[in-house]
C-alpha cells in the first residue's frame, strides 16, 4: 500500500520552513491504519519481539495497536513526571527543544526482546533516549518501527545497527 497518500503535509508548521507530516489523516482511515499496523507486525515478527515499547504520545497510537495485533505487551514510555510508580528517566533533545522520558522500573524484564514503535524517525533523539531507558532495564532492543522516516535528518545514525522499518520515507 502507498501510505504516503494518507499522510497530509502541512507547510510552515510548527515554524516557517518546516513541512509537518500529519498522520491523523492515516489514523482516520480504518483500512489504511490497519494495513500500516499489519505491515509493521510483519517486521515485529521477523525480529521476534517479546514486547512493544512506544514513546509518548504518538508512539502509543502505533505501539499499542501493534502489540494488540501481535498478542504481546505494550510498554508506554512517558514524559517525565507522568508515571505513578517508581521509574527511571533520561533527558534528550527534540527537533525544537528539550524534553525527558521515563519508564517504570519493572516495565521491561532483563533479556526481553523489545521493538520500539513510533510515528516518526527524525533526528533520532527520542528513539536514542528510548533505547537508553530499555537497555538500563536490561532489555534488548531488536528493532524500531515507524510510519514515517525523515531520512534527510539521518536519525538512523543515532541508533546504531538496530534494524529499522519505516513505511514511508521523505
Amino acid at each position: 500500500m502507498d501510505f504516503k497518500q494518507y499522510i497530509r503535509v502541512i507547510p510552515d508548521f510548527p515554524q516557517p520552513g518546516i513541512r509537518f507530516k500529519d498522520i491523523t489523516t492515516l489514523l482516520k482511515d480504518g483500512p489504511a491504519y490497519k494495513a500500516a499496523i499489519q505491515d509493521l507486525a510483519v517486521f515485529a515478527r521477523e525480529v521476534q519481539a517479546d514486547v512493544i515499547a512506544g514513546p509518548e504520545a504518538r508512539g502509543f497510537v502505533v505501539g499499542a495497536p501493534l502489540s494488540y495485533e501481535m498478542g504481546i505487551g505494550f510498554v508506554p514510555i512517558r514524559k517525565s513526571g507522568k508515571l505513578p510508580y517508581e521509574s527511571i528517566k533520561a533527558d534528550y533533545d527534540l527537533e525544537y527543544g528539550k524534553d525527558a522520558l521515563a519508564v517504570h522500573v519493572d516495565a521491561i524484564q532483563p533479556g526481553q526482546r523489545v521493538l520500539i514503535a513510533d510515528d516518526l524517525l527524525a533526528t533520532g533523539g527520542t528513539i536514542e533516549t528510548t533505547i537508553n531507558l530499555i537497555e538500563q532495564l536490561g532489555g534488548k532492543v531488536v528493532g524500531a518501527a515507524f510510519f514515517i522516516e525523515l531520512s534527510y535528518l539521518d536519525g538512523r545514525s543515532k541508533i546504531g545497527d538496530i534494524p529499522v522499518k519505516s513505511l514511508v520515507q521523505y
